[in-house]
């Protein structure tokens, strides 16, 4: 989860195990792991999380390991077996936490200065959790999509539904007038498809997702007034993500035409979206074939629109990728610092944390800083290979071939790394067995990850 685009769930939340705070200590663990809990504290940093961490006789490494193996409810259920505590037990933490009131003056002036900030009219506030929650509403309120985009149309982190995520972020930032050329609600065709879809009015959806900047607790609220099952969403999202693509598609033959939009019905009605698909394409990207939907092309657009490298959309350049100097992993540096240095890294490692750019700037003589700083004053590859200068320039055909076959090649050196690799290779893909290099690993997570993302449902 990534808490630097939204925050964790409500303090007051129990929709887990029934056990306030366990929730945002499961989304704040999962920032952890990921190395994206923005400004939020995890585990022994934060005193809610120490207080539930005890409720449920578990320590922080210990939590911050079984978030990474089980989802919500075995988390709850584990949960619960670990407490040992009956019902009136819970109530009771609950209870003693929901009204709480500032117990020192660190909070006290904490909870003047959000109510100042953000809501200077409200007289009610007065616990420690409503502090905390106004705090996280107040900063992820205002999205403003005039110096960023909103997040990727094939993003199903609201309610399971393509595109929802999507409609969240532009109607936040409607809501705060800072829509930028975005279009939202009944102005979009495709917030149009999603709201009908949901039975849900515009105005309602809009005010939800302003109040509700947490994509579950959005889903949480969605869910309360829509029955939609499994199968309904992910038929309706691949139908979604395909609007653009040959009438061909197996979904112009499904046997749930009820679920689907207009440009789902008919072979005219998808001649007609891949037409105009093919006039944006050519005014945005003309050169970009593989641009095959509409989702594809939004994605595109974005990056375009903001200069931005955006690895949570498409993955860096492979690491057998020798455009860059004939270096190998040399370009997929490069995409990750782009990415690093406009916040858009995602889930991927950059410099000293990732095994390839270490070796890369340690062949080049460089240190992370002296890049990362080179990145933003070289905008193109051939301006980077320039300010390489004599770094790259020196290395002789049989330096670059021996680096590139040594780094390409690196496999396990002991079980660990055995177990590691053989683990992830199966997560991925178990028939591929025959790998045996972490290069191949990585090209093998590139791909299978970003085709998970794409595949709609």
């Amino acid at each position: 989860m990534d808490l630097t685009r939204q925050p964790p769930r409500r303090p007051s939340n129990d929709r887990v195990a029934g056990i306030i705070g366990l929730a945002r200590m499961i989304d704040k663990a999962r920032g952890h792991n990921a190395e994206t809990i923005g400004e939020f504290k995890y585990g022994d940093d934060s005193g809610l999380d120490v207080e539930v961490l005890e409720f449920i006789n578990m320590n922080a490494a210990e939590f911050a390991e079984v978030v990474g193996e089980l989802d919500d409810e075995a988390l709850g259920e584990l949960a619960l077996k670990k407490a040992q505590k009956g019902q009136a037990e819970i109530a009771a933490f609950n209870e003693e936490h929901l009204t709480r009131e500032p117990q020192d003056e660190l909070h006290e002036r904490l909870l003047v200065e959000r109510i100042a900030k953000y809501a200077p009219e409200r007289t009610d506030i007065k616990t420690v959790f409503a502090s905390i929650e106004l705090d996280d509403w107040g900063a992820f309120r205002d999205l403003d999509l005039t110096s960023q985009p909103p997040r990727s149309p094939y993003l199903r982190s609201v309610f399971g539904v393509a595109g929802a995520a999507r409609m969240a972020d532009k109607a936040r930032a409607a809501t705060g007038g800072k829509l930028g050329e975005y279009r939202f609600g009944a102005d979009s065709s495709q917030d149009a498809a999603i709201l009908d879809f949901l039975g849900l009015e515009e105005d309602a959806f809009r005010q939800a997702a302003y109040e509700n900047p947490n994509d579950d607790e959005l889903s949480e609220w969605i869910a309360d007034r829509c029955q939609k099952s499994a199968a309904d969403k992910s038929a309706f999202s691949v139908c979604r993500a395909n609007v653009g693509r040959h009438p061909a598609h197996p979904l112009h033959y499904s046997h749930h035409p009820d679920i689907f939009d207009a440009s789902c019905a008919s072979t005219g009605a998808y001649d007609q979206m891949r037409e105009r698909l093919a006039t944006r394409r050519a005014e945005i990207a003309p050169e970009r074939g593989d641009v095959q939907s509409f989702f594809d092309l939004q994605d595109l657009d974005d990056e375009l629109s903001f200069g931005l490298t955006d690895l949570r959309r498409r993955p860096p350049r492979s690491p057998f990728d020798l455009s860059v100097g004939g270096l190998a992993c040399l370009a997929r540096m490069i995409d990750k610092f782009r990415a690093a240095h406009c916040n858009c890294l995602g889930e991927y490692w950059c410099g000293e944390d990732s095994g390839f750019d270490r070796a890369v700037l340690d062949f080049l003589g460089l240190d992370e800083e002296a890049f990362a700083e080179a990145i933003v004053a070289n905008k193109t590859d051939a301006a980077l290979v320039a300010w390489l200068g004599e770094r790259l320039s020196s290395k002789s055909a049989e330096d670059k071939a021996q680096f590139n076959q040594r780094l390409l090649t690196a496999s396990p050196r002991n079980d660990r790394q055995q177990r590691f690799l053989r683990a992830a290779i199966a997560r991925l893909d178990a028939s591929r067995t025959d790998l045996e290099s972490f290069a191949a690993l990585t090209l093998l997570d590139d791909k299978v990850s970003f085709a998970r993302l794409k595949a709609g449902v």
